[in-house]
């Protein structure tokens, strides 16, 4: 035998010896059958209590089994709780004994005391052994009817347990009966319970149906329901749809206290269902916002990290609608000093969208003293955040960055840098300001990103910097110490660029990089592209400059600096859901959700819908769809990378004027017809340009519509220039087709 060794846990008192496993085990069944201790109820719980505390730390004390089932023969509450934790636990292991103690609990099934009923009845359900459901059927039908709502509650639970030990089996009817019955009982929980019972079992036929009568009584109701169980109803309520606009008003009214609900998770719930179901009024939904603002503001406040996380996705969410709602409570995002990184980062997005005239100074400032931080992630981050707001207030961040510059730390220079390279590209007007800041900057660049950052500046502007050819020069040195194959890259196409502008001084160098490139690099895809830029200047120099020399950012484009207001509807499905709190896209919404939205309050909506011809016309139910999609949303940044890296696959002058309405009208039809509208020029730009796009059958189609001026302005026609991925002829000529009806429609409005 084992020697037996007293151990003091570190709450300071004594556990039981330990022994070996089957030391301890007999030593138990030889207490639990000794009648000296079964006629003594407080010895008799504490041994078994010591089962349970055996079986927890990991001991196989399955022999026992036949022993405690005789332990829940007793009116003590607190031993039968111990003895049915153990027969739930080995039930699986021991199915021939756990027949034995069905009995027992069929017997406490009818026990007058109800605490006893529900207990037996609760654990009965748990035993996870095949033939369980004939056992569990009669109790838990009697259960449905019990006089005792504790009783109740445990059989609508039951139900479901019952379905998913036979998941395969026919769906009782008579239970699903009783509990759509059970929606109108007195106790609140047994109707939420049966709400979620009737999900689990009807969940491959859809789940729990909404109707009318269900609907009002849920509605009529949300104030007897604790927190949770209000915000599952209202997830529920989700599903159901108002009859008329009397109904639908009378079901806002009812739901409007709710918004200001002190529970966090209950006013999200209220919101989401408060959006969709006013996916018709875009007033309604823009009043809501208003009213969930205070609640949200204070979820950004919270003292619960998580919750505050929760908060700020969600104002993030709703920004992407209305970005001036929060402006004049900029102040409530500023970060604080001992908050973690993933929050400061979202309160620095938020400011971003936030800037404005009026206080721009003070957000500006606030994002300085975040570039000095600790971390080095989040200084970037705040760096970034500052070139972000550039691209509206060059001036003012540009002496920001130029002063951080002074500071000399490696990983700041970098995101300056980087932040510089993305400036000059979005606002051609600051290229001056950047040659001048970033001379010398190089020796305090060590990262490769950094390091890319500052050879596309030195090539696509090395004009207007005089010691360009001096910063490559010692790149080409130290070629063979660079690790970086995307550096290497970088200074290639640099040092090509930067020879078709100061030839001379660039000769040599571009020699000797060439043929280290090419002789003696061990990377292919470096080696490759020395080669192409071998050949193509064998090519001449005209042909070089056309490749190398490609588009410059264009300053009427001003709308790509800012992101369009998005309707409501595109994201209220994803309120209050995980796609929130993990950034997932945003599910494109029917187009008769866009077309009410877009042109619900246009003079011109009405008249656009009914003239628009009948292959364009929304689809309604049973119809076939266009082939035209709006989702899944394209950022910015991505349709300047496919637009400069795809050819010109399609292009065609349509030969109407420009533009044939207002900016605002032109992108609310198209996105009626299902063609998104990314940026386009100011009213009176001349060229007036507009960039677009939509998804067709699996094919993304980029397009910009472009003012010809070959015969003049007066006289000047649009021009539609396409790019595919992948191509796809079909995709081009119902494109085309669907673009040349929108701008007839709109001519004939308009004369």
């Amino acid at each position: 035998m084992s020697v037996s060794v007293s151990v003091i846990t570190t709450y300071g008192y004594l556990t039981m010896p330990y022994l070996s496993s089957d030391e301890t085990v007999k030593e138990l069944k030889r207490a639990l059958s000794n009648p000296n201790i079964q006629s003594d109820r407080l010895r008799y719980r504490n041994y078994i209590l010591r089962v349970i505390r055996s079986m927890t730390q990991g001991l196989d004390v399955s022999a026992l089994f036949m022993d405690m089932v005789k332990a829940s023969a007793t009116v003590d509450i607190v031993q039968k709780k111990l003895v049915y934790l153990y027969m739930c636990t080995y039930a699986s292991l021991k199915p021939d004994l756990a027949l034995l103690a069905i009995n027992t609990l069929r017997k406490d099934c009818a026990d007058p005391n109800p605490m006893v009923r529900g207990l037996a009845l609760r654990n009965m359900c748990n035993f996870r052994m095949p033939g369980m459901t004939e056992y569990i059927h009669q109790p838990i039908l009697s259960g449905l009817k019990d006089k005792a709502s504790y009783v109740r509650r445990v059989a609508v639970l039951g139900c479901a347990k019952m379905q998913s030990l036979q998941p395969n089996a026919e769906i009782d009817a008579t239970i699903v009966n009783e509990l759509y019955g059970l929606l109108r009982d007195p106790d609140p929980v047994v109707m939420v319970n049966c709400l979620r019972a009737l999900e689990e079992i009807l969940k491959h036929e859809g789940g729990v149906v909404i109707n009318k009568p269900i609907a009002h009584h849920l509605l009529n109701r949300l104030k007897e329901l604790d927190s949770w169980a209000q915000s599952e109803v209202l997830t529920f309520l989700l599903r159901y749809k108002p009859r008329s606009e009397d109904e639908l008003f009378d079901i806002l009214s009812l739901l409007d206290g709710l918004l200001h609900s002190n529970h966090a998770h209950v006013m999200a719930a209220t919101l989401r269902l408060f959006l969709q179901l006013a996916a018709g009024h875009p007033a309604v939904q823009a009043d809501a916002l208003e009213q969930a603002r205070g609640p949200l503001l204070a979820m950004c406040g919270s003292q619960s990290r998580e919750l505050r996380f929760a908060g700020l996705c969600h104002v993030q969410q709703v920004l992407r609608s209305q970005p001036a709602q929060y402006g004049v409570h900029y102040k409530r995002f500023f970060c604080g000093y001992s908050e973690p990184a993933y929050i400061k980062f979202h309160k620095m997005e938020i400011l971003v969208e936030l800037v404005n005239d009026e206080n721009v100074r003070l957000v500006l400032e606030e994002l300085r003293g975040y570039c000095t931080d600790v971390s080095p992630e989040l200084a970037q981050a705040a760096i970034a955040a500052i070139g972000h707001i550039g691209r509206t207030y060059s001036e003012k961040c540009l002496d920001i960055l130029t002063g951080l510059l002074g500071l000399k730390q490696e990983h700041i220079t970098s995101a300056v840098v980087q932040t510089f390279r993305d400036l000059v590209w979005l606002c051609p007007q600051s290229t001056a300001a950047v040659c001048l800041a970033i001379e010398g900057c190089e020796e305090n660049l060590q990262d490769s990103e950094g390091k890319q950052a500052l050879l596309w500046l030195l090539g696509m502007h090395g004009d207007q910097i005089s010691s360009s050819p001096y910063v490559l020069e010692s790149h080409i040195d130290g070629l063979k110490a660079e690790t970086s194959s995307m550096v290497k890259l970088e200074l290639l196409t640099a040092t090509v660029r930067l020879f078709l502008l100061r030839p001379a001084e660039m000769q040599d160098m571009l020699g000797r990089l060439l043929h280290y490139c090419i002789e003696e690099e061990s990377d292919m895809n470096v080696r490759d592209r020395a080669l192409f830029c071998y050949r193509l200047l064998e090519c001449g120099v005209e042909e070089t400059r056309r490749v190398f020399q490609g588009p410059k950012s264009d300053p009427c484009m001003g709308v790509l600096i800012g992101r369009p207001q998005e309707s409501i509807n595109n994201w209220a499905s994803k309120f209050n859901t995980l796609s929130t709190l993990c950034g997932g896209d945003i599910a494109p919404v029917s187009s008769d959700t866009v077309a009410s939205d877009q042109l619900g309050h246009s003079s011109q909506g009405d008249v656009l819908a009914e003239a628009i011809d009948e292959p364009l016309s929304i689809p309604e139910e049973g119809q076939q769809p266009l082939g035209l999609s709006l989702g899944p949303l394209l950022s910015h940044e991505a349709f300047e990378r496919h637009w400069l890296e795809l050819c010109i696959t399609y292009k065609e002058a349509l030969g109407f004027q420009v533009p044939p309405s207002s900016s605002e009208t032109l992108q609310a039809a198209l996105q009626l017809v299902k063609i998104q509208t990314l940026a386009f020029s100011r009213e009176k730009t001349t060229p007036w340009k507009a960039y677009l796009y939509t998804h067709s059958s699996g094919t993304l189609i980029l397009a910009e519509l472009l003012q010809d001026e070959s015969e003049g302005v007066d006289s000047a026609g649009l021009v539609v220039s396409l790019k595919l991925l992948p191509e796809n002829e079909s995709a081009i000529q119902e494109f085309v087709s669907v673009l040349r009806t929108v701008l007839q429609t709109l001519t004939k409005d308009g004369s």
